[in-house]
């Protein structure tokens, strides 16, 4: 089985800091043990500097150029040879720069994760490991890519950036394919309802396809699954598929707590989830 995780990236300037369009909070799930404007707030001074220049880095380097150079790179899956649950224990070794809900490794937040799910939905245990797996491409910033190039909400290339995406006013300024009339267009280089999965999203740590693996390939894609943007490029199975999507995302954003699961029980669990779906040695 080859790994191929698609990619996010960035860099530069620190300028403008001015309000994030899109920070009204999404997607409108109630949860009681967390206020929903206490999740995804850009703005929490604590974290801004971070979550800003992350995202900064992002939007100023990621291009239609940069995406297809990175598919070049990773698609041939010899970067590294591990099992499933190695993988996500080496997210031990990484706290995402990109997200203002968690300050812990990225590990836990897997388990938080599929636990989550798991309590709500018993009898499908391929959507527990789907929980785990999510962030599983991460792993890329532990192989030398910045984490600009990695973590974050995603978004399409070589079509219009629109407003729903995270700071989207103040730090696509000196992104080059936001001038190009190539692709600063509704559809860009795309046709209308070509469907997601030939759309050439973000680099990053998501990808895949069919049900449980397009949950992972869009549940970072809010401008799309939380805000109703960049419908016209959808397929009906992109709309069959968004109800899914939507359902992921609430485990995905509210298990994130520092109540830190007990991995250590928990692992037996998924491991045989792991050796049922994605068993043996797998080539990243």
């Amino acid at each position: 089985l080859c790994v191929y995780v698609y990619g996010i990236q960035a860099l530069t300037s620190l300028n403008a800091r001015g309000p994030d369009p899109s920070l009204a909070y999404r997607p409108n799930l109630k949860d009681d043990s967390k206020k929903m404007e206490d999740y995804r707030n850009f703005e929490t001074e604590s974290i801004f500097g971070r979550v800003f220049k992350t995202y900064k880095l992002m939007h100023t380097h990621q291009t239609l150029d940069f995406v297809k150079q990175k598919h070049s790179e990773w698609s041939s899956c010899n970067h590294a040879q591990m099992g499933m649950m190695d993988a996500i224990m080496s997210l031990n070794q990484l706290v995402d720069e990109s997200d203002p809900d968690v300050d812990f490794p990225n590990s836990y937040h897997a388990f938080q994760t599929a636990e989550g799910i798991r309590q709500a939905h018993p009898d499908k245990d391929w959507f527990h490991l789907v929980g785990l797996i999510h962030d599983v491409g991460k792993i890329l910033a532990l192989w030398d890519e910045p984490q600009w190039a990695v973590v974050g909400d995603t978004f399409p290339v070589g079509c219009k950036f629109q407003n729903s995406i995270v700071f989207r006013d103040n730090t696509f300024l000196d992104n080059p394919d936001d001038k190009n009339p190539n692709y600063n267009t509704e559809y860009g280089i795309y046709e209308p309802s070509c469907e997601l999965d030939n759309v050439f999203m973000s680099w990053g740590h998501d990808d895949e396809c069919i049900q449980g693996l397009y949950m992972i390939r869009f549940h970072s894609f809010y401008p799309w699954h939380s805000h109703g943007d960049y419908m016209h490029l959808c397929s009906d199975k992109d709309l069959h598929m968004l109800p899914w999507v939507k359902e992921f995302n609430k485990f995905d954003l509210y298990t994130k707590t520092t109540n830190l699961p007990d991995i250590d029980k928990l692992k037996p669990y998924y491991q045989s989830l792991i050796d049922k779906y994605c068993p043996g040695i797998l080539k990243w």
